[in-house]
């Protein structure tokens, strides 16, 4: 039986998105973690970048000059082409929940650069990088991918698909890595299972309808009546509109289930979950912490009987799985959604935007 059971501990950050190590999060997937983290030391040349030096609403982003990085031994020095937005980033931004400070700062950020995902073109390389070379176009994680150069682990990017823009690529790495291992590892989905993603038009929801259908799968997307027509041109073979129906309370019985929004009870989708469906909870919740845990438990031996399996996804950012990403990309079986473009004095803004919860699939920024 699948065991993915979160702690207390991450149940206290996990409404607001998936993580792996509690308020370290964001560290893993982004690449890197508190036991080695980036290592990129600074040089003399300058560059823009947005920082911030202090918790707090989208005016704390600032767009000045610093010294431009050096990579480490085992890192990669991009020229950053394009950045994405993640609700994590605006997450770090206002140092919330307060739980997140214990790994990023309790006063203040311990590091001010700012932005995660990042397609551009590699720049100088550490003497231990092995598969990456300067003048290759490259896209993956970076710590602070808001700025003209960034620096990030080797294992954390991977060569761009070929037929996407930079714009394009820069929209893939943390939502789309984190809809590739929802759907194939922990929901361990199979050609001609059916489906259900809850938030199909969000950022990971719009990756996983398309990966789902290169899977093989009979995908149902919920989402509002705005979205319906964009979920559909991803391939999805029916759509719910949440404004007008109630998922939960349908006849069709699912084999795999993923919950991007968290706006129902893990009983009230247990409804819908075929027996030895799997349920994988990707982000949101709007329940407390505590009815949640008893819930997992009850679930928990009742899957025993069932053989239903409930877990919360810990992406992690791995090389092998962004070539995976470029390969269906290139194949023309993936392609991102971008609702709008920034460029990087706007990106206050953009994390602005973003922060409201209505983005229909990406939003970029235009570096260079």
């Amino acid at each position: 039986m699948q065991s993915h059971l979160p702690t207390a501990q991450m149940w206290t950050t996990y409404r607001w998105v998936t993580c792996e190590d509690g308020v370290f999060f964001a560290l893993r997937l982004a690449g890197y973690d508190g036991a080695s983290r980036t290592k990129c030391s600074v040089g003399k040349a300058g560059m823009k970048a947005i920082v911030y030096e202090q918790y707090g609403p989208p005016e704390v982003l600032k767009l000045v000059e610093v010294e431009k990085p050096k990579p480490g031994e085992d890192e990669v020095l991009t020229r950053v082409c394009a950045a994405a937005v993640n609700p994590l980033d605006w997450h770090f931004m206002r140092g919330e929940p307060k739980a997140l400070r214990i790994g990023i700062g309790l006063r203040g950020p311990k590091d001010t650069r700012f932005g995660r995902d990042v397609a551009g073109v590699v720049e100088a390389v550490g003497k231990n990088v092995t598969k990456l070379r300067a003048g290759d176009q490259v896209f993956g994680a970076c710590k602070g991918a808001f700025a003209e150069y960034a620096c990030g682990r080797e294992r954390a990017l991977a060569v761009k698909p070929k037929n996407l823009s930079f714009e394009q690529a820069a929209a893939f790495p943390i939502a789309a890595i984190s809809a590739l291992q929802a759907l194939r590892d922990y929901g361990k989905l199979k050609a001609g299972e059916r489906v259900l993603i809850n938030g199909a038009s969000g950022g990971v929801g719009t990756f996983a309808a398309q990966i789902a259908k290169a899977l093989g799968a009979q995908v149902t997307g919920v989402c509002s009546t705005r979205n319906i027509e964009l979920v559909r041109s991803l391939g999805a073979d029916a759509v719910v509109d949440y404004t007008q129906a109630d998922f939960t309370q349908g006849e069709r019985a699912y084999d795999v289930m993923l919950d991007c929004i968290g706006n129902h009870s893990l009983e009230q989708c247990s409804r819908v979950l075929a027996r030895g469906g799997r349920y994988v909870m990707v982000g949101g919740s709007d329940y407390s912490v505590s009815s949640m845990l008893v819930e997992m438990g009850a679930k928990l031996l009742r899957s025993i009987f069932t053989g239903r399996t409930f877990s919360t996804l810990m992406a992690k950012m791995k090389a092998e799985d962004l070539v995976a990403l470029r390969e269906l990309a290139e194949a023309g079986k993936v392609t991102p959604v971008i609702d709008r473009r920034y460029a990087l004095e706007e990106t206050p803004e953009a994390v602005r935007y973003v922060e409201k919860g209505h983005a229909r699939g990406k939003v970029v920024i235009g570096v260079a």
